[in-house]
């Protein structure tokens, strides 16, 4: 497989037609797949897009099968398991599948999840997987047809196999690229039928992933490492107070080091142009910016915690009602509360945050990489005055998103600059911008109180969650009666039985401070406060916490299988040495059901050392295990590195962070054994790029307290409570 940028195709304008064919450049065989017509959009998520998303699957008369992919890249194997669903129904190795990026179009590649062209949310193996295997099973039939036409036998007669259609009763055979042409004029079957699970050659076997040979090599181009002729470089400083303005910069200091020609100031960023990075970042020093701090310079983070605590006393918005919690908890003679509290955190992709633009009179080229690329065309347009369709998006592979790419404000701070610079222009942010200027996953503050009967089983449950409402600056019509619906996922609808049940939702915005999506917000938040406060409840009953997790899901087969066999695997309640304890958790969410049990070695002075990590899924039918089992991998070690090290902390309205040495991911030597289990199923495929994250930060703190004896409320760990 190969990946190249750009695209074409033609919109459909009927939800009634799946497919519609026409002649490919050069002749060939060109489906628009209409991917609305399969859209199921959940409650969590942007609803009735206006317009009708397309995709497009080219066959041309060399053999050579394109697919234009609105989706992008970002390590997930998106590039490897969607064409796997075309290969199966089109009967080829999927190696011969080249993935084109889609070009930037909103009307044409949105995703039909969620509205737009975006790639996030856990949604693309889920969004693609009835429409990908219709569209080749549609071009299979479509050939069929033609080379049955042609033969002048029954279509019946005929099978297709490894790109070719075959005629064994006469040993005949032509191969796809001799009838694309004749199938061309054939007319468009309306309902073509789809293989059964048990005729899959490919969906359900491990496959290398494709894009891994272009990343080894060193050919895979991310979005840094785009060379343009003529291209200029830049570096840019952005006000280190949240609100704050540029005051002055020493131009005539900055134009004096080698290689400089120009500054370019902006309301409240500075950035240095070069011949090279290097240029531009001794110039930018050199230029010792200096700043108007502004309104929000007396911010920490103790402001924040205290803001939502205040916050957190008053009644929200009633994101989930059921029976009359208030009225039984009145009356309750067992209850319990906690409040727990989740820290700002950073996204810290490896590959920092980059962009480069060309802006000319009549139209603007965008080298980027991006999760939104419909998205950053609106967004390049509004800066440089010019027409959607003036604006070219260059998308590329990510290294690294996790939401953060979901966010266009480094594309528009390009821009910006290349508004005022003569030719292309990189502008790169070095580490320390990137994390100190980062749009962070919110702090969250949570409050819970419940009733339990004599069993010490809940008889209501309430539970008030304050925070900043992403959904109310990046989705705003998924707000609705006030309650983000994001920030309650995994809270308003948990997997157990906890009788009556109220959850509200207070808006409470950092004063300055930018949040967005973090590897899934709601299902990751969320999971570790109800999770946690299972296990808290099992505690008090004096009852296992795997049982008492199955008495609260008598009625959830798939949660209890996954509980289940994670705990076997485990060696659930085989006896461990001291300071070592064993935790468990579950996350519901994107539409799969994981279990896991982290296990830990706690020190004499709280040091905690993950020893193992078992993880079971059930993620529906699975296309490509071996994608699975690294999506699982990579977010255990991230929501790890989290719930051990993440936290952005605020002094002077500036943050404290600035690197890798003081924004600690998990090291190497620090990794645990990660045993990845799948549960065979028949369901249509869930998400498995954000639930692995979400599972393991209770996992983890529910094994300190099997250690330790002491409970963790407040991430991140760093230490165990000793």
């Amino acid at each position: 497989m190969t990946v190249s940028q750009g695209g074409r195709g033609c919109c459909s304008h009927s939800r009634r037609r799946f497919l519609k064919i026409g002649a490919a450049v050069g002749g060939g065989l060109l489906l628009g797949i209409d991917l609305a017509a399969f859209a199921a959009v959940s409650d969590s998520e942007t609803t009735h897009a206006p317009f009708e998303p397309n995709a497009f699957l080219r066959i041309d008369a060399g053999g050579r099968i394109t697919f234009v992919m609105q989706f992008i890249e970002m390590g997930q194997g998106t590039y490897t398991s969607i064409p796997m669903l075309i290969a199966e129904e089109l009967e080829v190795d999927v190696d011969r599948v080249v993935v084109e990026h889609a070009p930037a179009d909103d009307k044409v590649y949105a995703n039909p999840l969620i509205g737009i062209q975006m790639t996030g949310g856990s949604t693309s193996v889920r969004a693609s997987w009835e429409p990908m295997r219709r569209a080749g099973a549609t071009a299979r039939v479509m050939l069929l047809n033609a080379a049955a036409g042609q033969w002048g036998v029954d279509p019946k007669s005929c099978e297709a196999a490894d790109g070719y259609i075959l005629h064994r009763s006469s040993a005949r055979k032509k191969p796809y690229g001799d009838l694309v042409d004749a199938a061309a004029r054939l007319p468009v079957p309306q309902d073509v039928a789809l293989k059964e699970p048990k005729m899959f050659k490919l969906i359900g076997t491990s496959h290398r992933r494709l894009d891994t040979p272009a990343k080894v090599n060193g050919s895979a181009t991310f979005g840094i490492d785009v060379l343009i002729p003529r291209m200029k470089f830049a570096v840019v400083a952005i006000s280190p107070t949240f609100g704050g303005t540029l005051a002055d910069v020493d131009e005539v200091k900055a134009k004096a080091v080698a290689g400089v020609s120009q500054v370019v100031r902006m309301q409240d960023a500075v950035a240095v142009i070069g011949v090279h990075t290097w240029a531009a970042k001794q110039g930018l020093a050199a230029a010792n910016a200096t700043w108007d701090v502004g309104t929000n310079a007396w911010l920490s983070t103790a402001d924040v915690v205290n803001q939502l605590a205040t916050a957190c006393q008053k009644p929200g918005a009633i994101a989930r009602r059921e029976g009359e919690a208030a009225r039984v908890l009145e009356s309750a003679t067992q209850r319990m509360q906690a409040v727990y509290e989740q820290p700002f955190l950073a996204h810290a992709a490896l590959e920092p945050m980059n962009c480069t633009v060309h802006v000319q009179p009549n139209g603007c080229d965008v080298w980027v990489g991006t999760q939104v690329a419909g998205t950053a065309r609106s967004a390049v347009a509004r800066v440089t005055g010019l027409k959607p369709e003036q604006v070219r998006i260059h998308n590329h592979l990510l290294g690294g998103g996790f939401g953060r790419r979901l966010e266009v404000d480094g594309i528009v701070r390009a821009a910006q600059v290349a508004k005022q610079v003569d030719g292309p222009v990189k502008v790169i942010w070095t580490r320390e911008e990137d994390i100190q200027h980062d749009m962070y996953r919110p702090y969250y503050y949570d409050h819970l109180v419940v009733a339990l009967n004599e069993s010490g089983r809940p008889t209501a449950w309430t539970h008030r969650i304050a925070g900043s409402s992403i959904q109310a600056r990046f989705f705003p019509q998924a707000v609705k009666n006030g309650v983000d619906a994001d920030a309650v996922e995994s809270a308003a609808n948990p997997a157990y039985a906890l009788g009556a049940m109220q959850v509200e939702w207070i808006a409470q915005e950092p004063p300055g401070i930018p949040t967005a999506f973090w590897r899934g917000v709601g299902v990751t938040r969320s999971t570790f406060v109800v999770e946690s406060f299972i296990d808290e409840l099992a505690a008090h009953a004096k009852v296992d916490p795997l049982g008492y997790r199955l008495t609260l899901l008598e009625r959830n087969s798939r949660a209890r299988a996954v509980l289940e066999l994670a705990a076997s695997k485990a060696g659930w309640g085989t006896k461990l040495p001291r300071h070592r304890g064993r935790g468990i958790a579950l996350c519901t969410g994107f539409g799969s059901f994981i279990g896991q049990v982290v296990e830990v070695a706690v020190g004499t002075h709280g040091a905690i050392a993950v020893t193992r990590v078992v993880c079971v899924v059930d993620c529906g039918l699975v296309v490509n295990p071996d994608t699975v089992r690294a999506q699982m991998q990579s977010g255990i070690i991230f929501g790890l590195s989290a719930a051990l090290y993440g936290e952005i902390t605020l002094k002077d309205g500036r943050v404290q962070q600035s690197n890798f040495h003081d924004y600690r991911v998990l090291r190497m030597n620090e990794a645990p054994p990660i045993e990845v289990h799948l549960i065979e199923s028949v369901e249509a495929p869930g998400g498995v790029g954000e639930p692995a994250t979400s599972c393991v930060m209770p996992a983890l703190t529910n094994a300190v307290y099997a250690a330790t004896g002491k409970r963790v409320r407040k991430l991140p760990l760093v230490t165990a409570p000793v």
